[in-house]
C-alpha cells in the first residue's frame, strides 16, 4: 500500500510563506507525476503545480511568479513553497502523486488527506 501524508497548512498573514509537504511511503518503486490541488468553499478543485518526473513544472496563472513546487527524490516527498501570500489562496490543499509501485505495473494515481491554508487580510 502507498500512503500520502501532508502537513505544513496553517493560518499565515498576507504577505507571508508556508511551505507545505507530501511525504509518500509504503511500496514505492517511482513517482512519475507530481501535483498540487486546492479546493475553497463552495468552489471546485483547482489544479495549483505540477511536475513531471523530468523536472518540468506547470502554475496555475494565479500563483505564478509565487508558489514553486519541488521535489526531495530520496525522501518521496513533494513540496509547494508559497510566498506573498494573499487571502485569495486560502484552501485546503492536496497533493496528487503518480505512482509505480513496482517496476512492472502501471501508474497510480494518489492523493493526500490536504492541508488547511489560512491567509488573513
Amino acid at each position: 500500500q502507498v500512503q500520502l501524508v501532508e502537513s505544513g497548512g496553517g493560518l499565515v498573514q498576507a504577505g507571508g510563506s508556508l511551505r507545505l509537504s507530501c511525504a509518500a511511503s509504503g511500496s514505492i518503486f517511482s513517482i512519475n507525476a507530481m501535483g498540487w490541488y486546492r479546493q475553497a468553499p463552495g468552489k471546485q478543485r483547482e489544479l495549483v503545480a505540477t511536475m513531471t518526473s523530468g523536472g518540468s513544472t506547470n502554475y496555475a496563472d494565479s500563483v505564478k511568479g509565487r508558489f514553486t513546487i519541488s521535489r526531495d527524490n530520496a525522501k518521496n516527498t513533494v513540496y509547494l513553497q508559497m510566498n506573498s501570500l494573499k487571502p485569495d489562496d486560502t484552501a485546503v490543499y492536496y497533493c496528487n502523486l503518480g505512482i509505480k509501485r513496482f517496476s512492472w505495473s502501471w501508474n497510480e494515481g494518489y492523493w493526500g488527506q490536504g492541508t488547511q491554508v489560512t491567509v488573513s487580510s
